[in-house]
């Protein structure tokens, strides 16, 4: 009776430890600049950008959080193409509009320092390394923590922001609006797959991210709006040995 009591126990917490290993995984996110994203090579295939200004089938706009950036409209062809396929696959009602594609090296300082200087003041406490991690999870650099020059994903023009909107135009719950997430310095909101949204957010986080994933679009996991197609994150999270878009020096 002892013994089977004993047994028990340890098949308890046996079972209670390998929930606890796989949670721990699930936490397990690689950042858009770690080193094995960053080693990946890039060759470039010179594919044009298209600017959605001059078509009617995806929704865009307002503008950015950075009103500098007027070019936000332009994406890489395959990436506007995919953008369409992945529409076409959502539930009568919904549709895509996107937030922001192309951005200049300039702005993607400017967005980075802004979000560093915002996570400093908050943890005085945090080194500089520890900053930049954290930064990181938010937006791509364009100098590495070693230095070294980067490659972000949203100056390749192979990057989306993009949300879920109703057939009047109307945003749907996503959980948090995406002028506000740079006031969630924890992330907390933005991770795709926050618990600490409601149930209608999540439901519509999953339903945008079936219809992305189902063109070959992939999600960086600490934001929802996120996802991208031919960059090195891409490359990265689908086992291709190199990126195809590199970074677009000035927008047409």
């Amino acid at each position: 009776m002892i013994n089977g009591e004993i047994m028990k126990t340890l098949l308890l917490l046996t079972f209670g430890f390998i929930i606890m290993l796989n949670c721990y995984a699930k936490e397990q996110i690689v950042l858009i600049a770690d080193p094995k994203v960053l080693n990946i090579a890039i060759h470039e295939n010179h594919e044009p950008l298209v600017d959605l200004v001059t078509q009617k089938e995806i929704s865009y706009g307002p503008p950015p959080v950075l009103p500098q950036n007027t070019n936000y409209t332009q994406v890489r062809k395959t990436i506007y193409e995919k953008l369409k396929q992945a529409q076409a696959k959502l539930p009568d009602g919904l549709q895509f509009r996107l937030y922001e594609g192309y951005r200049s090296l300039e702005l993607q300082q400017k967005l980075f320092q802004e979000r560093y200087d915002r996570l400093q003041k908050e943890n005085p406490q945090l080194t500089h390394q520890q900053l930049f991690i954290e930064s990181t999870k938010f937006v791509s650099p364009v100098i590495n923590l070693d230095g070294s020059k980067n490659i972000p994903p949203h100056s390749t023009g192979a990057a989306i922001d993009v949300y879920l909107i109703d057939k009047n135009g109307n945003v749907v719950d996503m959980g948090i609006t995406l002028d506000d997430t740079y006031r969630d310095l924890s992330g907390i909101y933005c991770k795709t797959d926050s618990l600490a949204i409601s149930e209608k957010a999540k439901t519509y986080r999953k339903i945008m991210g079936k219809a992305l994933e189902a063109v070959g679009f992939v999600n960086y996991p600490t934001e929802y709006w996120h996802w991208s197609y031919g960059d090195r994150y891409w490359a990265y999270q689908t086992h291709h040995k190199f990126a195809l878009y590199d970074t677009v020096q000035k927008a047409q």
